[in-house]
């Protein structure tokens, strides 16, 4: 495995980690993390397969749940989202990918939280019930998003603009 695949794994496996410390609700690097994968793996298949399974290992400490598909379709989306950055990145286009990101997110899981739950009336205004409750934890996810696609995005490139020679050969 080359130097840049074992960076990249790295800062995925980091940004899984962000879920198991204590933080404030919605505050992680697990959708900075999904984008970041969609955007720099080399194949879609690693930049699918990698962040999901760190999102899926990440799980295994804290647990499973009945909206899981949905938590892991949402992740899925945002990967497929950064894999329209692969040519073109810059601050804008990062920092609108990840309000993007988040906002995928909340609506995926929390339709989730509805589909699959019994909190809600299974109708239209159950539903409108459910996402309105979310709101109050989706301001912390996009604050981590934007944070942390930030750190994620910007220290890849900071690396790779000031110390090449750490990620190999070839950097794209």
């Amino acid at each position: 495995m080359n130097t840049r695949m074992m960076t990249l794994i790295l800062m995925v496996v980091a940004a899984a980690f962000s879920r198991l410390i204590p933080h404030p609700w919605n505050f992680t690097a697990i959708g900075a993390m999904a984008l970041f994968g969609g955007a720099y793996f080399p194949s879609k298949k690693q930049s699918l397969l990698i962040p999901l399974a760190a999102l899926f290992i990440s799980d295994l400490a804290l647990g499973f749940h009945n909206t899981m598909l949905f938590v892991y379709l949402g992740f899925t989306l945002v990967v497929m989202l950064g894999w329209a950055l692969r040519d073109q990145r810059s601050v804008f286009k990062v920092g609108t990918s990840a309000l993007v990101t988040s906002s995928v997110f909340f609506l995926v899981s929390n339709f989730g939280v509805w589909a699959m739950g019994t909190m809600y009336a299974p109708t239209f205004n159950g539903l409108v019930q459910c996402l309105v409750a979310g709101i109050p934890f989706f301001d912390n996810q996009i604050y981590g998003d934007l944070f942390f696609s930030g750190l994620l995005f910007g220290g890849y490139e900071a690396v790779k603009k000031y110390a090449p020679e750490f990620l190999g050969a070839t950097v794209k």
